[in-house]
């Protein structure tokens, strides 16, 4: 944790109205997804959690918010928002924020929780995985509909939801500084080729039919400055993703790992059943 700055539950109105008005520096102006004042403060009185990083000034540097509910007569929190002001995320601000959380959820005897986020965003990916050590079991196509977030332009709303179980031993491995080397799977087939380097790389077409137990999806390593540029391309990239990790999610694969290079990462997928309890891969 950065020693200037301090992660604590917000304790006054105008905290929380200066989280609210941080949602729309990170995603715009008039926001419409935007967590108002109130409900953040009620958050706090019902088993839920907003929590910011101040520094000392008391400047908010970044927040989380969740929820707390019954999944099927279990305690889940859903952790529903997490942003960092851009200076704090080469910081590690955001891991650190996640891990708050946990250990607040943790407190409260709560052993699971959940979030969303979008599969070709690389640097969210990276932090999940390798970080925090989550995993992902489903993924929903156009899961928030079409938003006025300047991050969503054109390419749509589809989500991981990411499956982080707070006491396993994968998770403790992981805050542990545990670190999975790529090497261990370069012989593992990839299931969208990459057909073009020069520029921008592009997809191929998925193969659907492989056998293997383990099989890499790539993504392009930085989706933003194609979406600047090539909106087009961006936008095949989001159908050939989905197309790749909803039939193998459906065929009992797992996400497992995130591998970040250059031009395109990947994610590992394994069958659960492939696993070998290994509470590190």
């Amino acid at each position: 944790m950065p020693d200037d700055l301090t992660i604590r539950p917000f304790a006054s109105l105008e905290e929380y109205e200066a989280c609210a008005d941080f949602q729309e520096e990170v995603w715009g102006q008039g926001f419409s997804e935007r967590v108002p004042p109130a409900v953040l403060m009620i958050a706090n009185r019902l088993g839920g959690l907003a929590a910011g990083a101040f520094d000392g000034s008391g400047s908010l540097h970044g927040f989380v918010f969740g929820l707390t509910g019954l999944v099927e007569g279990e305690l889940i929190h859903w952790s529903d928002m997490l942003a960092v002001r851009e200076s704090g995320r080469d910081k590690g601000l955001g891991a650190y924020l996640k891990w708050y959380q946990r250990d607040v959820m943790l407190d409260r005897g709560i052993r699971k929780m959940r979030w969303t986020f979008d599969p070709l965003q690389g640097r969210n990916a990276h932090v999940n995985f390798a970080k925090l050590g989550i995993v992902c079991r489903e993924y929903v196509e156009d899961m928030y509909g079409a938003t006025d977030s300047p991050l969503h332009r054109g390419v749509g709303t589809d989500r991981f939801v990411a499956q982080w179980d707070l006491d396993s031993d994968r998770v403790e491995a992981r805050r542990a500084g545990a670190v999975v080397d790529p090497g261990e799977f370069e012989r593992v087939p990839q299931v969208i080729p990459v057909v073009g380097f020069e520029g921008f790389p592009k997809p191929g077409s998925p193969d659907l039919g492989l056998p293997d137990p383990r099989v890499l999806v790539a993504i392009p390593a930085e989706i933003e400055p194609m979406m600047d540029e090539d909106m087009s391309l961006a936008i095949e990239w989001r159908k050939a993703t989905r197309e790749t990790l909803v039939h193998y999610l459906s065929r009992g694969y797992e996400v497992r790992e995130f591998f970040r290079a250059d031009p395109v990462s990947f994610y590992l997928l394994e069958q659960a059943e492939a696993e070998g309890g290994d509470p590190t891969a």
